[in-house]
């Protein structure tokens, strides 16, 4: 007799390889390895800024959805606290001084036409994105934290302070991936946006790195 994999558990074993190439991109690879700057951090920060704008909106898109509204949580909501990190990262004209690499624009233009649109690809990039910050991400902010000297400017994105154990949150998030009830072709839809999903990222490092690169030419 078979046996019936989990949703969530086949989500994650078929999505791991574009994961861990997401880490070991140089620019991320550096980032944790504490070679990078206070410089590169902030420009990490930015990016952050133009895809949360994009996915934040499409949850408001997707708020009355039956599916992607269970997934919607008010303590995830990260653009509040990207916008006080770039104001203590930059200064008070921040919004002036950053905009979208080419990698970020197409990955935001992805979440426009993708995530606010279509559930399963809505859940796909908020999997994504919010279980990644409340796993490696929490290492990133404990890291930048020892290395800058930061307290909770500059890592607030991090800081998840209504959610009491990211851990339990986690197990809840993939029961619920589990519940959702999507046929097979549906749930391979979601797999195949997750995998796209890592690829917008490692493309968002690579492309941070390359303008690194450029400037330091």
């Amino acid at each position: 007799m078979s046996t019936v994999i989990p949703f969530s558990q086949a989500l994650r074993e078929r999505t791991w390889t574009g994961h861990s190439d997401s880490e070991h991109a140089t620019f991320m690879e550096d980032l944790i390895k504490g070679r990078a700057t206070k410089e590169d951090y902030t420009a990490l920060v930015a990016q952050h800024y133009f895809i949360y704008q994009a996915l934040e909106a499409a949850a408001e898109a997707m708020a009355s959805d039956p599916v992607a509204q269970a997934f919607i949580y008010p303590q995830l909501t990260r653009l509040p606290a990207l916008e006080a990190d770039l104001e203590f990262l930059v200064g008070p004209t921040w919004r002036e001084q950053v905009e979208p690499l080419p990698a970020t624009q197409r990955y935001v233009d992805r979440l426009n036409t993708v995530a606010a649109r279509w559930p399963g690809g809505f859940i796909a990039h908020h999997y994504t994105r919010y279980l990644g910050d409340l796993s490696g991400g929490q290492y990133i902010s404990r890291l930048m934290q020892r290395q800058f000297g930061f307290e909770t400017n500059g890592v607030l994105f991090y800081l998840f302070d209504q959610i009491a154990s990211p851990r339990d949150f986690k197990e809840t998030y993939k029961t619920q991936l589990d519940a959702v009830g999507w046929d097979a072709q549906e749930q391979q839809r979601v797999i195949d946006e997750v995998v796209l999903a890592y690829q917008l990222n490692t493309d968002v490092f690579l492309d941070l790195q390359a303008e690194k690169e450029r400037t330091a030419a």
